[in-house]
């Protein structure tokens, strides 16, 4: 019989809901508070767990992000089930790492189909994982290198869709997935004491992005925006971390990947405080040209302050360089549209 973890501090519906799950066929142990909740996770290992969010003590958010943390517990299912029905309650708790969200009042068939279901999903993954064990009699059997490793998303990922604009994640988040982009274009953004935004990093199809420090729960660092519509497919952290220490290969490439992201912050860092204006504008409308996948006849469509901030200039500078960049027939304007009209000028501009 599997075992389901209730934390409700309403003591009504706790025992309500409590005989609901064991008329199914489960083995329920209540909680009344999310503190006496986490003691009891850590102390018994169930199944899974279903807690409400509004708690004295300790509430549902600080339960999961408790829990997380021990190793022991941060692979239960966890459903959270609350009367707090905003969009931003509901992609906290999934960002946190929950698998499910069921709002009160509920009807019985909602929470055991959710029961059921997440128990399921386990049981199918550690069968397919044994599976994929027995298969294979040594590392170089599993995933070889950078390329499989994307295939292995592709394959095992969970598919989330965007519009141009749409937040991914910000930073102080937890991180709990890595992404591989199968259609579109992500920046990474940081924002300064004042507000400023300063975008790190522009992603494009097929590139990997999301990962933080492998050895502690460190939150990302910075936010990640959908510069176009986009297609993520996302892979946990844990199961990330799993692959690569059965994957050695994988690791010398994903070492790889790390420097030449590296490489290219410092790169960018460089040309913020030692290249012209002129130069900075010209590299960064390159920059875009190249993760927006245009040839050099093909115009982009970028904002001005995004130039801008991946450049290291305010916005009005940028106006005024791209703006002579057209007077000299180097480029192209058609409102948000850049076309490079010549290339090898532009790619030698100081």
């Amino acid at each position: 019989m599997k075992t389901i973890l209730l934390i409700e501090d309403d003591p009504v519906l706790r025992e309500n809901t409590q005989e609901l799950i064991e008329l199914s066929g489960y083995i329920v142990t209540a909680a009344s508070n999310g503190k006496i909740g986490v003691e009891r996770a850590i102390d018994i290992k169930p199944d899974l767990i279903v807690c409400d969010i509004m708690m004295p003590e300790l509430d549902g958010y600080g339960v999961i992000e408790s829990l997380s943390k021990n190793d022991s517990t941060k692979h239960i299912p966890f459903i959270f089930l609350s009367a707090k029905t905003e969009r931003q309650d509901i992609r906290k708790g999934m960002n946190l790492g929950a698998d499910d969200y069921i709002t009160k009042p509920f009807t019985e068939d909602e929470l055991i189909s959710a029961i059921e279901s997440r128990l399921a999903k386990i049981a199918i993954l550690k069968d397919t994982q044994n599976n994929a064990a027995s298969k294979s009699t040594n590392q170089h059997d599993g995933l070889r290198n950078l390329e499989d490793l994307k295939n292995f998303f592709d394959d095992n990922g969970e598919i989330s869709n965007y519009k141009k604009g749409d937040l991914i994640f910000e930073e102080g988040q937890n991180s709990n997935y890595v992404y591989l982009i199968r259609k579109g274009v992500v920046k990474a953004h940081s924002l300064d004491e004042n507000g400023k935004e300063l975008i790190t990093s522009i992603h494009k199809e097929d590139d990997l992005f999301g990962y933080t420090t492998f050895n502690t729960n460190e939150p990302y660092q910075n936010f990640a925006t959908a510069i176009e519509d986009t297609e993520l497919v996302g892979v946990s952290k844990q199961e990330l971390i799993s692959l690569l220490n059965d994957n050695h290969h994988v690791v010398m490439d994903f070492l790889d990947l790390l420097a030449s992201d590296l490489s290219g912050a410092k790169e960018q860092l460089l040309e913020m405080a030692y290249s012209s204006v002129t130069k900075k504008t010209a590299t960064t409308i390159l920059k875009f040209a190249d993760k927006l996948n245009k040839k050099p006849n093909e115009p982009i469509k970028i904002s001005r302050n995004d130039l801008a901030s991946v450049a290291g200039i305010a916005t009005e500078t940028l106006i005024r360089t791209i703006s002579s960049f057209k007077k000299e027939g180097i480029i192209e304007i058609d409102g948000r549209n850049i076309k490079i009209l010549d290339l090898e000028r532009l790619q030698n501009i100081e």
